[in-house]
């Protein structure tokens, strides 16, 4: 992945630099991520005609309100129930979205879905980091150390396979993000799905993640060698220094994300209507089981701009969360390059 030799690295020291910067990258990134999956959400055409609604919790003075993009639990005291009309509208933008969630909420809600979020970053950032590595001093061997396809084709396997891996646990994050629940919730949420479809069912929305994943991961490691390649001999440098890293990781990541937004809206189109009633799923739902018609359908009834719902907050996310993530791992690596000499 760089002129830092693997050779001198074992697997777990290799892990452990790609957990650390999946630690640093989770908690800079939970409340960017959270907003985007938020104004991917309300551009859903079955929300508009979703009635707003209370119910009433038998076990306590209190109750639910939901909008159709997140539940809340109020407490009555002394039978106030006006705190129920503090609910957030229709967010505008990325800004608008900040400061209502944190104004009506609280701004631990930008962290929520935090937990599944480490518990999935820490294994797909180690099997990731650590195939592409492998992968690419495999196929150095094989095709030649300057080939330029092996950073696509080790960045391609690689990320399909760690995607495949932890694709229920981002679902299980998505939903926390999306409609904010207890983990009592969540669980039965989760067991009445598999219960009813299966476990196949956790898998709900694999096909466009694989399609964004992919083609992005391929995108970015051919940028980022080459981006890296370059900026390395302008300074002079053996091996990158964080700057590069951070440089050319920023770099290759934005043109990545802006080509593969399309399949991040669908896919979050697809895991947010995964829990959705029976009663409330529409035609739409029903003929669209495809990417590509999914894609047809929003690009119909949005128009091509409800494809880039939430580029802006993506791309505030996926930049700087590419950036840190290999500029730490670069460094890591460094670190225990030089530790095992």
């Amino acid at each position: 992945m760089s002129d830092i030799n693997v050779q001198k690295l074992t697997i777990v020291q290799q892990a452990i630099a790609s957990c650390c910067g999946a630690i640093i990258t989770s908690l800079f990134v939970t409340p960017l991520d959270v907003i985007k999956t938020r104004l991917q959400a309300q551009r859903n055409p079955f929300r508009e005609a979703l009635t707003i609604f209370l119910y009433t919790i038998l076990l306590g003075n209190c109750f639910v309100y939901s909008n159709g993009l997140m539940d809340h639990v109020y407490v009555c005291e002394n039978g106030d129930s006006k705190a129920w009309c503090k609910k957030p509208g229709h967010f505008k933008g990325t800004l608008d979205a900040f400061v209502k969630i944190i104004r009506i909420e609280g701004i631990k809600s930008l962290w929520s879905g935090l937990p599944p979020t480490l518990i999935m970053a820490i294994p797909t950032t180690a099997i990731y980091f650590t195939c592409y590595d492998q992968l690419c001093e495999a196929l150095r061997n094989r095709l030649g150390k300057h080939d330029e396809h092996i950073p696509v084709i080790a960045g391609s396997l690689s990320r399909f396979g760690s995607a495949t891996v932890v694709s229920p646990l981002e679902l299980v994050r998505t939903q926390m993000q999306y409609r904010r629940s207890t983990y009592k919730q969540l669980y039965l949420r989760i067991s009445t799905k598999v219960a009813v479809d299966g476990w196949s069912s956790l898998w709900q929305g694999w096909s466009s993640t694989i399609l964004r994943d992919v083609p992005f991961s391929a995108m970015y490691w051919y940028n980022y060698e080459r981006f890296k390649k370059t900026m390395c001999k302008e300074v002079g440098a053996n091996e990158p220094t964080f700057f590069v890293s951070f440089t050319s990781g920023a770099a290759s990541a934005s043109i990545a994300a802006v080509v593969t937004q399309p399949f991040d809206v669908v896919k979050t189109h697809r895991q947010t209507q995964l829990w959705e009633n029976e009663t409330l799923k529409s035609k739409f739902l029903r003929d669209s089981k495809s990417t590509w018609a999914i894609m047809r359908k929003i690009a119909t009834r949005n128009g091509i701009t409800g494809l880039f719902a939430g580029m802006t907050p993506r791309l505030f996310k996926v930049v700087p969360a590419c950036a840190i993530m290999i500029s730490t791992y670069e460094y890591g690596k460094s670190f225990f390059s030089h530790l095992n000499e």
